[in-house]
């Protein structure tokens, strides 16, 4: 026999530790689910006294018992806005430098933001498929089972075939939020095979998914149709996400590149996160949020879902370029500092945490 050793080499997706993230997120997804529940009873308690927002664009909706599974659908999507909001604040958190007014070590953050973003990941999926749900029971003798269940399918998870009022545009943001999720949220399991430079660009791009998971429920979310105190504060909201970035991108948990590009584009990112913590006071503060006024007509959609498509591909091409630079500057042999980089908190973060 030879004494030649084999090296087992690593898999390109690390089942094992998704499948342990998967069992630490369960009392994650618990919690989210009792919270998911509780909006809905406060939703269908709404509409049963009338007082629900809703009843203003969608008189139709009145009967709760006939449209529960909405409300359902409408209570996944807010603890899914709620989560992917503390997963993006957990993850701003662990990339930035250590903090001393923490309470909690790096590598803790880092396991409740990995957690959290699969907890986001199946909320999403549970709004979708209530909407789902909803659309098929809707269909409901006009067409027979399989043809009202493919049209309900084609509605809801079909990007751009939704083609009826703001929900043509709302509906693809929607499902474009959650596409890009699943690979850009599940890339940390391949971190080993693509490698943490790729990666990093990878993960760092799912803020756009934040951005448009907000700007879905802005532009189509029935309780925050017109403008009023919960609209505001979803707004209100989303300032110390820009305010963590901005601080992220000043203070980063590790050294960034020293290029000309890379200093432009540090620069233009902290331009743009400054620019958002000015819009959201501005808008906070003037009460023009973008909602609609009772009894007033609201203007035409602005955004077309050619617009959608065009900025999707700008995306995809942009995300390539990143990816490319990013690999032609990693050297062909992944050093064992490399490896654990990926593994592990930079030095700084650890030192402060022992400290």
């Amino acid at each position: 026999m030879s004494d030649v050793r084999k090296i087992r080499q690593p898999q390109w997706f690390d089942l094992v530790a998704f499948r342990q993230d998967v069992r630490a997120a369960l009392a994650d997804a618990t919690a989210a689910l009792v919270i998911t529940l509780a909006v809905f009873f406060w939703l269908y308690q709404r509409i049963e006294s009338g007082s629900s927002m809703t009843l203003q664009v969608m008189p139709m909706l009145a009967d709760a018992d006939k449209y529960w599974m909405y409300w359902m659908c409408q209570a996944f999507g807010w603890s899914g806005l709620l989560w992917a909001w503390i997963t993006v604040m957990l993850g701003l958190l662990r990339s930035t430098r250590r903090l001393d007014w923490l309470p909690v070590s790096v590598a803790r953050i880092e396991k409740w933001h990995r957690t959290t973003s699969l907890t986001t990941i199946a909320l999403m999926f549970g709004h979708a498929f209530w909407l789902f749900a909803e659309f098929v029971r809707d269909n409901e003798g006009r067409r027979g089972w399989g043809g009202r269940t493919w049209s309900a399918f084609v509605d809801t998870f079909v990007p751009g075939a939704y083609a009826s009022g703001t929900g043509k545009v709302a509906i693809f943001i929607g499902l474009l939020a959650f596409y890009l999720a699943i690979p850009l949220g599940l890339a940390f399991y391949a971190r080993r095979s693509i490698g943490a430079r790729i990666w990093r660009v990878l993960h760092a791009s799912i803020l756009v998914v934040y951005v448009l998971s907000v700007w879905h429920t802005l532009l189509y979310g029935t309780n925050v149709w017109y403008d009023g105190w919960f609209r505001t504060t979803v707004w209100l909201l989303q300032l110390p996400v820009a305010a963590l970035l901005l601080t992220r991108l000043l203070a980063p948990a590790r050294r960034p590149g020293q290029r000309r590009l890379d200093l432009l584009g540090r620069a233009v990112a902290r331009a743009c996160a400054a620019a958002t913590i000015v819009m959201v006071i501005a808008v906070a503060a003037s009460g023009r949020d973008g909602g609609r006024t009772p009894g007033v007509a609201g203007a035409g959609l602005n955004v077309t879902r050619t617009m959608i498509w065009i900025g999707l591909v700008v995306f995809i091409a942009a995300l390539t370029a990143f990816v490319y630079r990013a690999q032609r500057s990693t050297p062909p042999r992944q050093t064992k500092i490399e490896r654990d980089e990926v593994e592990s908190p930079p030095v700084s973060n650890r030192a402060s945490n022992a400290s």
